[in-house]
């Protein structure tokens, strides 16, 4: 309950305060190129619903008929002003209208979509599915740069699958057993810092 009310409370605050940020964030991207300024994205949510996770466009419609679910090195399908965006995590910043409407929280583990949920060995799906997902945790902070990381492999999603995901299911059950509200101030703290000066 107080993890709710905190997120509550924020995410309210948070649209507030960077409307004028998320107003031009929008221009921006409808200027740059043709198409909707949000994307949203069908993934798995608490006890395995499915919510639509908002993002502002960072890529060309239709972009995941065009490739994998996953975004490699430098993508020919990023938008000149989605570079920018991506960069600095800009595009995460309508998942605030997610921790406002109960879909989503700041701080839990990552939503994934379905098919990489169904990869999960069963007993680790279980648990990490008992929590909202969040904008940010752990393993966001720790594969910040994840797009690059995966620039170099031959089979980027045999890799995500196979190298990548089991580390961040280590880090989503670490947050489940410790979370706290203090862990998530910290773990915010952590997260700005590690887009703005990236350490």
């Amino acid at each position: 309950m107080l993890k709710r009310i905190f997120d509550l409370i924020f995410s309210l605050l948070g649209v507030t305060l960077l409307s004028p940020l998320l107003l031009l964030i929008a221009f921006w991207i409808k200027v740059d190129s043709d198409g909707p300024v949000l994307f949203i994205q069908k993934r798995v949510g608490i006890n395995g619903s499915t919510i639509s996770v908002y993002k502002f466009r960072t890529m060309v419609v239709d972009a995941e008929t065009k490739g994998l679910k996953i975004t490699v090195g430098n993508d020919s399908r990023i938008t000149r002003s989605g570079l920018f965006l991506r960069k600095y995590k800009l595009d995460e910043l309508a998942q605030l209208f997610n921790v406002l409407d109960g879909t989503m929280s700041f701080v839990g583990p990552r939503p994934e979509v379905q098919e990489y949920i169904d990869v999960y060995p069963n007993d680790i799906r279980k648990k990490i599915l008992s929590v909202r997902p969040g904008i940010t945790d752990f393993a966001s902070i720790a594969f910040k740069d994840e797009n690059q990381m995966l620039e170099n492999a031959l089979d980027p999603n045999k890799t995500y699958i196979e190298e990548i995901l089991p580390i961040k299911q280590k880090y989503y059950i670490k947050y489940i057993e410790e979370q706290s509200v203090l862990l998530d101030i910290k773990l915010i703290i952590k997260t700005i810092i590690r887009i703005v000066f990236g350490k």
